[in-house]
């Protein structure tokens, strides 16, 4: 399929840093035979952002199901809320659609692992798809954005000891960007994640995650003006750093 690489009437870069917290709350209930319901919440909030300052950046509450036919292979679906935080577009509450600043995030993922004497290595593929309801230009951004993650990563047990240190790292393409907003006609990376931390058990059914993560985001903003007279391209770029704990509880 032959792919177009679009000329634009203006074409600006933006990088952005910043250094965010984030805590959260994890409830999962596993069955005999294989089956597992899991209700997670997220909160992020921005310590540093060199664009827009501090503030409460997103809430993120997912209901998941996920079913292990084998020991080697795992199953997961599920719905995710995701809640922006105040920006320019609604900070009028007289004007503010609600719409503008949530977001309904449906996924479905397969993870294959294998476990040796210490460590565990798994693979995750997951679709995910993510849709507005807001008035957009379709031409610049998808109502339903699809990405593909990929994500590898490793688990280590220590012998006699309550801690479980982890590393991963995670690609995510864009699969349905508009042709727009493709990168030389080509749908694109846009984050790199690589997050390293310890679950600390802190009873048989508890536990605590400590992490720390790293992203590195790359979108493509398209504004397109005067019956696509006037095409704007803006790319924009994220440098950011984040700590943050979650509270597991499996029973």
């Amino acid at each position: 399929i032959p792919a177009q690489a679009w000329t634009y009437d203006s074409e600006t870069a933006t990088t952005t840093n910043s250094a965010q917290w984030r805590m959260g709350a994890d409830f999962t209930k596993k069955w005999k035979n294989g089956l597992r319901l899991g209700i997670s919440e997220e909160l992020r909030f921005d310590l540093y952002n060199s664009t827009t300052g501090p503030a409460f950046r997103k809430s993120f509450t997912t209901v998941a199901l996920g079913y292990s036919p084998v020991q080697y292979v795992k199953f997961d679906a599920g719905y995710t809320l995701k809640v922006l935080g105040p920006n320019s577009t609604w900070s009028d509450t007289k004007k503010a659609d609600a719409n503008e600043y949530l977001r309904h995030r449906v996924f479905f993922s397969i993870t294959g692992s294998y476990k040796f004497e210490y460590v565990k290595l798994y693979l995750r593929e997951r679709a995910l798809m993510e849709a507005r309801a807001d008035s957009i230009n379709t031409l610049e951004k998808s109502r339903c954005a699809w990405q593909l993650r990929s994500r590898l990563g490793a688990e280590f047990y220590v012998p006699g000891k309550p801690v479980k240190p982890y590393l991963w790292c995670e690609l995510a393409n864009t699969l349905n960007a508009p042709e727009y907003q493709q990168k030389n006609g080509h749908q694109y990376i846009c984050n790199v994640r690589t997050q390293a931390g310890v679950k600390w058990r802190l009873t048989k059914l508890s536990s605590l995650d400590f992490y720390y993560r790293f992203t590195y985001g790359y979108d493509r903003d398209i504004n397109i003006t005067k019956k696509k007279g006037n095409i704007q391209l803006t790319e924009e770029t994220l440098y950011q750093h984040a700590i943050g704990v979650t509270y597991n509880l499996d029973w």
